[in-house]
């Protein structure tokens, strides 16, 4: 299949399937709970064709794959059997790693349905906004209760999405967030019955913003009805108690009837403690966050629209920008509208308006081709090919578009633009913020302020390179933040005696179509492989069969003696260097027997990959036929 060869790779130097605690996938990355981070080589997956990046953020290893990563991550699950439900018991990392995982485990399944359904909605805002659907039709029904559906029955989906972070059985989770909303239940929640005729028996904290009537009892114990439809907190609290309760029945029940007797005790102890304290508590504490949120947006809605927008992309970048996301969903459900995080909705046109700078000044048809891409999956809000591929590489780019970000959250602020559903993500999301009472000055602010984002993201990237005509890219890691590569000419020699021979020519695919990089291939004829020029060992493998330098003047070299000949796990190869060193050109790295290595029934074809090749304008053959160590091969600009 397609994606074969890529999932293989990524297996294998993550540091195989047992290495994996747990795997799901957002957007566009691959989000790893990898037991040991350092058995994977991650400088080697960094450079690899077919993935964009590696960030370790969060407590998670994050491959980032691009726009099919769905796809991917099938054939992650085919080949490995594994799932977001893991495949070990995960320990270590801090509290901020273990929250940013749990919370990013639990939502980023549904966010594409979550943007999806939001879409629906928002195209029937538009449509009866517009007068161009009646809210009584048949067809505006069928299509709305779509679009609601997901986030109405979103405890639901929550509870499948949390059992699987918590260990739980998943119908049993899915069980109790029915139960939340459950139609009888939902007829009971307090707004409901403060329209009716029904009197309270009486009213905890009355004047308050938790103000609570209690029309009824449950066994004699005062129940606190809540609105669970749209909910996040309760549904995590009671499957993370579940979590507690169920392995302690599974425990004291014979064998022969756990299937059914560990769900019943479970669902009797977790069911009326969510509907006597976990859901009446969690929900004035989402109510709290709501009204937290919006004092601050109320404090300065121009400032806080200024610093949300942003510091977004630098959080997207670390993956903290998840520890926002159940604000967003909590606001929507207390609150009706969501006014802090639709600030940052100018952060994906800021980054396409950057991304378009540099694509219109760039000569080289590589970044052109790149840059394409990523303003059209920018324009739809996926902006990590953005990000990734063409702006934090060369970090002033990338400054830029925080700074548009920054000035569109601030138009935002000024004009109390707010977001009323959950919507798709950019220009989809645009119609999520047009009012029940139809198109405001909130809408327009947020119209103003996307093309606004986009024009400064231009524009602040022309004058700030502006004595750049094209701008050498740095490797695409998140450290580049603070830092560049400045990369000059250079030259390489032969680490081997032998005959030069064409990358093209050889019979591992990967090598002979440059998806690693351009260089040359030497079929040896003495054992030894030598130092090309002078800089850094960057990469020793076990088994000595390749060696990696980050030369002086910014070259990334690979040398991989032989092909398929890490099968031979070291037999036959005698390293003379380890990661970290500094040699010189002409420096032992590695002596190897050919003659055995033959015999083994594996090919000593040589190649020697210049792996940051896009980074140079051109990276060229300067000779031909028998070479001797020491001899210029490679000619570097």
């Amino acid at each position: 299949m397609k994606y074969e060869q890529l999932v293989s790779m990524i297996i294998e130097k993550i540091g195989g399937k047992e290495n994996v605690n747990s795997v799901v996938h957002c957007t566009t990355r691959l989000r790893f709970k990898l037991k040991d981070e350092k058995k994977a080589d991650t400088e080697f997956l960094k450079k690899a064709d077919g993935i964009v990046t590696v960030v370790q953020s969060g407590g998670q290893y994050q491959v980032v794959i691009g726009n099919h990563v769905p796809d991917v991550y099938a054939e992650i699950v085919k080949q490995t059997g594994l799932s977001e439900e893991g495949s070990a018991e995960e320990k270590g990392g801090s509290v901020l790693d273990k929250a940013i995982d749990l919370i990013s485990g639990i939502f980023a399944p549904t966010l594409g349905l979550l943007a999806s359904t939001g879409m629906i909605k928002g195209f029937l805002a538009i449509f009866t906004t517009f007068g161009w659907l009646s809210d009584k039709s048949g067809t505006y029904i069928i299509l709305n209760a779509l679009g609601d559906s997901f986030f109405y029955f979103l405890p639901i989906m929550l509870a499948y999405t949390s059992s699987k972070k918590f260990k739980v059985n998943p119908f049993l989770a899915m069980v109790i967030g029915a139960t939340l909303v459950y139609p009888t239940i939902t007829a009971l929640n307090p707004l409901t019955m403060m329209g009716s005729d029904a009197t309270p028996l009486y009213t905890l904290f009355s004047g308050t913003i938790f103000e609570s009537p209690v029309y009824l009892t449950f066994l004699g114990i005062p129940l606190i009805m809540m609105n669970y439809t749209s909910s996040v907190i309760p549904i995590i609290l009671a499957v993370w108690l579940t979590s507690k309760v169920e392995p302690f029945f599974k425990k004291i029940m014979p064998d022969v009837v756990k299937t059914f007797l560990v769900p019943f005790c479970a669902a009797l102890v977790v069911v009326p403690v969510t509907f006597l304290v976990i859901g009446p508590i969690s929900t004035w504490l989402g109510t709290a966050i709501g009204a937290g949120s919006l004092a601050v947006y109320t404090f300065n809605p121009i400032i806080a629209g200024f610093i949300l927008g942003a510091i977004w992309q630098v959080l997207v970048v670390f993956g903290l920008h998840w520890g926002l996301v159940p604000i967003g969903l909590l606001n929507i459900s207390t609150l009706g509208f969501e006014p802090v995080l639709v600030l940052t909705g100018a952060a994906a046109f800021a980054q396409i308006g950057a991304v378009l700078a540099v694509t219109l000044r760039t000569k080289d048809p590589k970044t052109k081709g790149l840059g394409i891409s990523a303003f059209i999956s920018g324009l739809f809000g996926v902006t990590e090919p953005a990000i990734y591929g063409i702006t934090l590489p060369r970090k002033k780019p990338f400054i830029a578009s925080c700074i548009a970000s920054g000035v569109g959250g601030a138009i935002m602020g000024f004009a109390g633009t707010k977001s009323y559903m959950v919507g798709g993500m950019g220009i989809f999301a645009i119609p999520s913020k047009i009012s029940p009472k139809g198109i405001d000055a909130g809408f327009y602010g947020n119209l103003v302020a996307i093309v606004v984002a986009l024009v400064l993201g231009l524009l602040i990237t022309l004058l700030m390179d502006k004595s750049h005509k094209d701008e050498v890219v740095a490797e695409p890691v998140v450290e580049d933040i603070i830092k560049t590569v400045d990369l000059t000419e250079e030259t390489l020699v032969s680490p081997l005696t032998g005959s030069l021979q064409e990358l093209s020519g050889i019979s591992d695919e990967v090598f002979a179509s440059g998806a690693m990089g351009n260089g040359v291939a030497i079929l040896p004829t003495e054992g030894k492989l030598f130092a090309p020029t002078d800089g850094e060992v960057t990469l020793v493998f076990p088994t000595g069969h390749a060696v990696g330098m980050k030369t002086n003047a910014g070259a990334e070299v690979l040398m991989h003696i032989g092909m398929d000949t890490v099968q031979l796990d070291g037999q036959f190869f005698e390293t003379h260097v380890e990661k970290g060193l500094m040699v010189t050109k002409g420096t032992l790295l590695v002596t190897f027997d050919i003659e055995q290595i033959k015999a083994a029934g594996y090919e000593v074809i040589t190649p020697m990959i210049v792996t940051n090749t896009s980074e140079y304008n051109t990276v060229k053959a300067i000779a031909e036929g028998n070479v001797t160590v020491g001899d210029a091969v490679l000619k570097l600009k």
